[in-house]
């Protein structure tokens, strides 16, 4: 019996199932581990919060802002400005479930493996520059109007931040993903 010879729809097809399988594999397989284990640890988020005021504070500082005293107990969640109110930072928002997702879209999509950590690792690092800035900035903006805070928090930094993911996935498609009648 003869096998039809693959089609370039046929072969986009498949790339595309395969992309669609292995990252949904790879996004259950987060979810659960960061559940049952990173979660409950809570090591990684308390790291990369710790690395997120610690960013963001020192940038304040170099705009002239002054810092308010650091709360009694658990200090490293919370940062401020004088004229302002603290911002609570929680596990959801150290942008650590948005680089594994990044991190898993270019491990799933197809394109030369030996771009893929660099790549990653920049994105990675690009994502926590944003999320730096993000805080940074609802810092200010707290000093300004408090009930700007959620509306900023919920729509207008969730857009830059994703926008940014959604920039470096098509930076990694247009530049490294071998595309069907690419050459």
């Amino acid at each position: 019996m003869m096998v039809p010879p693959a089609t370039p729809s046929s072969v986009g097809r498949d790339a595309l199932i395969r992309f669609l399988v292995l990252a949904a594999v790879l996004f259950v397989g987060w979810q659960l581990l960061y559940a049952l284990i990173v979660h409950p640890w809570g090591g990684l988020d308390r790291w990369l919060i710790d690395r997120l005021t610690g960013h963001a504070g020192a940038i304040l500082r170099m705009l002239g802002y002054e810092l308010l005293p650091e709360p009694p107990g658990d200090s490293s969640r919370y940062l401020g400005v004088q004229g302002g109110s603290f911002l609570w930072i929680g596990d959801r928002c150290d942008g650590l479930s948005v680089m594994v997702v990044f991190g898993m879209f270019i491990l799933a999509f197809p394109g030369p493996w030996r771009h893929k950590p660099w790549f990653i690792l920049l994105g990675i690092l690009a994502i926590h520059a944003v999320n730096v800035l993000r805080v940074v900035a609802l810092c200010i903006v707290v000093t300004i109007d408090y009930e700007l805070l959620n509306f900023q928090h919920d729509y207008t930094f969730q857009v830059i931040v994703y926008g940014v993911v959604l920039l470096l996935w098509f930076l990694w498609v247009r530049r490294f993903a071998p595309l069907p009648g690419r050459t």
